[in-house]
């Protein structure tokens, strides 16, 4: 999974990618995707948002935002171990559950005029509370130690 990120980030190296984290930070796992977009490092080629729970209230936003790639962030059970993850096609999100949204991700691409994809963690735990698991923490901060590694030696 490791590979598939570093190599969106060398193949799309000369495009502009925008992630948006999605998710409740107050059920623990679930805020991966917002937990992991509040880290990234902002460049001239990355850019970030940060809707949390109301993404449906952020399509406007996403598609005036100069880019040309959208990677939504987010928590999802993909019947993995917890801190395993993905970049998916949205193709493949009607074979996933999306815990905490007012409409699928699935429906929700629909109304975006970029290409897409979803960088998924596997969560422990969506109960209550404000904290990662450990095992979701350590992948959140190997995504973004690698993003903005990769970043630095594109000499961004």
């Amino acid at each position: 999974m490791r590979d598939k990120l570093s190599n969106l980030l060398h193949v799309h190296k000369d495009r502009t990618i925008l992630f948006v984290g999605i998710g409740n930070p107050l059920k623990q796992d679930d805020g991966a995707g917002v937990y992991i977009s509040s880290r990234i490092r902002e460049t001239d080629r990355i850019k970030i948002l940060i809707p949390e729970v109301s993404i449906e209230n952020y399509i406007g936003k996403i598609n005036s935002t100069d880019h040309d790639l959208l990677v939504l962030i987010d928590c999802v059970d993909m019947q993995r171990p917890p801190g395993s993850y993905d970049l998916i096609s949205v193709d493949r999100v009607s074979d996933l559950t999306f815990n905490t949204h007012n409409i699928s991700l699935k429906k929700l691409s629909e109304f975006f005029t970029k290409e897409l994809l979803i960088l998924a963690i596997q969560p422990y735990t969506i109960a209550f509370g404000e904290n990662l698991s450990y095992l979701v923490l350590e992948a959140c901060n190997e995504i973004v130690e690698l993003i903005n590694k990769k970043e630095e030696q594109n000499g961004r």
